[in-house]
């Protein structure tokens, strides 16, 4: 929003000769000489702000200025405010992890998820366990099965090297 206030030309950066005017309320006033659209804007003590520069003639709306930047800086930090940022957090699980050290993983990333964070479970493959491929995704199974309640599963298991990684999201909830 902030580009558009800073390409907006007012008062006198405005180079037409003639302009369609637009007061305050949106009623138009017609197409004027910018002197006369600037004492029209002069005599209310506001601002001729061109708001369609491209148009033939262009369109200048006569309005309070620094108002109108206050509104859209405020629009902005508001958009912003409610944008959802989403994060991958990370659980790390060993080929021969017991079971409450793997119900712990569990509960972590049932808490990731909860935070509507996503979630990158990874299985580590040490030496030779590597070609024990199925029981890395038995064990991915398994932790989706415990989570399926809340996360749905976004990537299956993938080999990435030595690690065999799934990604699981927030389920959406209805509101």
């Amino acid at each position: 929003m902030t580009t558009i206030s800073k390409d907006l030309r007012i008062n006198d950066q405005i180079r037409s000769r003639e302009v369609r005017v637009v007061d305050q309320e949106g009623e138009q006033i017609g197409i004027l000489s910018i002197r006369d659209a600037l004492v029209k804007a002069e005599e209310r003590g506001l601002d001729l702000v061109e708001v369609a520069p491209q148009a033939k003639p262009p369109v200048c709306r006569i309005m309070d200025y620094g108002k109108y930047k206050y509104e859209q800086a405020k629009k902005a930090k508001e958009a912003k405010k409610n944008q959802n940022i989403i994060t991958v957090k990370e659980v790390q699980l060993g080929l021969k992890i017991d079971d409450h050290d793997f119900m712990v993983k569990v509960r972590r990333a049932r808490s990731f998820l909860e935070n509507k964070d996503k979630v990158r479970v990874r299985v580590k493959f040490r030496g030779r366990e590597i070609t024990h491929k199925e029981l890395g995704t038995e064990i991915l199974d398994r932790f989706t099965q415990e989570l399926e309640d809340i996360g749905k599963v976004e990537n299956t298991p993938k080999m990435e090297g030595r690690n065999m990684v799934l990604i699981l999201g927030p389920k959406p909830t209805d509101k």
